[in-house]
């Protein structure tokens, strides 16, 4: 499915969607785990933003380029209820293999089925992604549009 978006509002709408959708999956035994891909500027930090707003963080949140990996407690009145209590913002973007990701304990990470984790530019560690995971396509169709395409979207 494909959805284009045309504001802040927009995207906030369609993560909340998404939400909404991946509830109706069901319930995995490991990580629920979210492959953003596409060029720089085409919405996939904006698209985790609003989500962490949709779960009700508060912190600020920003692109982890630089640190890799940002891990927030999602509150008990989420509208992902007890299903979900970790979001963890992962950018591979400056990373070059899969081993890369140990220095994060994925392995752990991924274990724990309270995780949902959303991880931009995840081609670039693919061998280290579950088969499982769930893929988003951001792009750039001019300066106010932005076109996702996924499965739950």
């Amino acid at each position: 499915m494909t959805k284009e978006v045309k504001s802040l509002e927009d995207l906030r709408t369609t993560a909340e969607g998404f939400l909404q959708a991946l509830l109706r999956e069901p319930a995995k035994n490991t990580a629920t785990v979210i492959g953003l891909t596409g060029d720089l500027g085409s919405g996939k930090t904006a698209f985790t933003k609003c989500t962490a707003s949709v779960l009700g963080i508060t912190e600020v949140v920003t692109s982890p380029t630089f640190i890799l990996e940002k891990i927030y407690t999602i509150p008990e009145r989420s509208i992902v209820g007890d299903r979900f209590t970790k979001f963890i913002h992962i950018d591979a973007y400056r990373l070059h293999s899969a081993n890369e990701m140990r220095a994060l304990d994925w392995g752990r990470i991924l274990q724990d089925n309270h995780n949902l984790i959303f991880i931009e530019w995840p081609e670039q560690v693919s061998s280290a992604m579950p088969n499982d995971m769930l893929k988003l396509s951001f792009e750039h169709v001019n300066e106010k549009v932005r076109r996702i395409t996924g499965n739950l979207i």
